[in-house]
């Protein structure tokens, strides 16, 4: 999913990958951070978003980096040493993807330390998921939002362990 994201960025020629392409990436390959998005018509909305950012509705976005009070800039977060953490490639994001804005690289440390929390072995969709919604001066936030999904009452209902359903029907958590 990770890599999925910084593919997206590096397409999208952005120069980093944000919190707008984690959440892209989770849901197109995540059946739980689906599931607790809410129902189809939910889903479709934020995808539709999501699609129009990447075909310009982000443009503005393209020229600054991703900012978030959280912490500085880094170049990647943590590698596939990392057991808790989301697989990561080696060599860290490509060449035109200058690295992981301040929002993204704190979301995907929040997601580990979620897992932990709940002494996962790996990090989950909703662990990541939770963490997007958790930061609202996120991009990720931002497309939730205007897709009418309020991120403090699904990162809250994520937290809580509400009765998400997998797409196949199957319980989510």
């Amino acid at each position: 999913m990770v890599a999925a994201a910084r593919r997206r960025a590096v397409r999208d020629r952005d120069r980093h990958t944000d919190t707008a392409h984690l959440l892209h990436a989770l849901l197109e390959h995540d059946p739980e951070a689906r599931a607790a998005v809410g129902d189809p018509q939910r889903l479709a909305r934020v995808l539709g978003y999501l699609v129009q950012r990447s075909i310009g509705y982000g443009l503005r976005w393209q020229s600054s980096v991703e900012d978030s009070a959280a912490m500085p800039r880094v170049p990647a977060p943590a590698g596939p040493a990392d057991a808790a953490g989301p697989a990561v490639g080696a060599g860290g994001p490509g060449k035109e993807a200058e690295g992981w804005s301040p929002a993204a690289s704190a979301a995907l440390t929040d997601a580990r330390a979620r897992a932990r929390r709940r002494g996962a072995p790996r990090v989950g969709g909703t662990d990541l998921l939770a963490a997007l919604a958790a930061d609202p001066r996120s991009r990720a936030v931002e497309v939730l939002e205007r897709a009418g999904i309020p991120a403090r009452e699904l990162s809250a209902r994520i937290e809580a362990g509400a009765d998400v359903r997998t797409d196949d029907g199957g319980a989510a958590r």
